[in-house]
């Protein structure tokens, strides 16, 4: 089966990332479209933002990586309709460590994925450039940035840019840039248009149509465990999730 692999990464914390990876994965899923959103940050935010207890998780990404747990052991079922998260928690920081001396270790993930039978994988990569990210870029097809509309924006972008030129030229050739997501955009704040045009003059199309605003019941969806779908369908975010989500899915096919 042709698996869609996409790998959100931004070593930059803070940028929507994490809430980016769980709602453009919820809605990819559908009857149509199987899921897996892999969890591949410590922090096991993908993981609790929907609704899956991280520390009580048998088997988890750290598990899998190790070669200690196979895929389909480790994953879980969410309660959107056929969207999976192989879930992570903090065990997954000591396999930055443990993989330094494994075979193969940058295909750790991709080794583990290839038995995978789903139609999308979205990996949501720690705010880092060690080897956990170089893991989930090895094993992407294609990479999305969501970039915070804010002042520092294109701060460390060229270092993860230089990043993915480097797996590109060594551990996938394949890798492509899918797009960059404009995330946290006040349309009342000046700033955020000339970030746009900055971004926008950088990276020419590949600059999403799509922004994704500041908004209350984004911040909050987490803490209740849900997609913005489930917690507000009708709120300016889960419009602009579902829009961004269908670029996502257009760019991806």
């Amino acid at each position: 089966m042709t698996k869609t692999i996409i790998a959100v990464v931004n070593q930059k914390g803070g940028v929507g990332k994490t809430t980016t990876a769980i709602n453009v994965a919820a809605q990819l899923a559908g009857p149509k479209s199987s899921v897996l959103l892999v969890d591949l940050d410590p922090q096991g935010n993908a993981t609790s933002g929907l609704g899956v207890a991280k520390e009580q998780a048998a088997k988890t990404t750290y598990d899998v990586l190790r070669g200690a747990a196979t895929l389909a052991s480790a994953v879980h079922e969410s309660h959107v309709a056929q969207l999976f998260v192989l879930p992570a928690n903090s065990n997954l920081a000591g396999a930055e460590v443990e993989l330094v001396g494994q075979e193969r270790r940058e295909f750790a993930l991709k080794d583990a994925l290839e038995p995978a039978n789903y139609d999308y994988i979205i990996i949501d990569c720690p705010p880092s450039l060690g080897l956990l990210t170089i893991n989930g870029l090895t094993a992407a097809s294609s990479v999305l940035i969501p970039v915070q509309a804010e002042y520092y924006a294109l701060e460390g972008l060229s270092q993860l840019l230089n990043t993915i030129q480097a797996v590109r030229g060594s551990t996938n050739p394949q890798l492509e840039l899918l797009g960059i997501a404009l995330t946290m955009y006040d349309k009342r704040n000046s700033l955020s248009e000339q970030v746009q045009a900055e971004v926008k003059n950088y990276f020419g199309d590949k600059l999403l149509d799509t922004v994704i605003p500041r908004n209350v019941r984004l911040a909050e969806a987490p803490s209740y465990g849900k997609t913005i779908y489930e917690h507000d369908r009708w709120s300016k975010g889960a419009r602009a999730y579902k829009a961004l989500s269908k670029e996502v899915r257009d760019r991806a096919s």
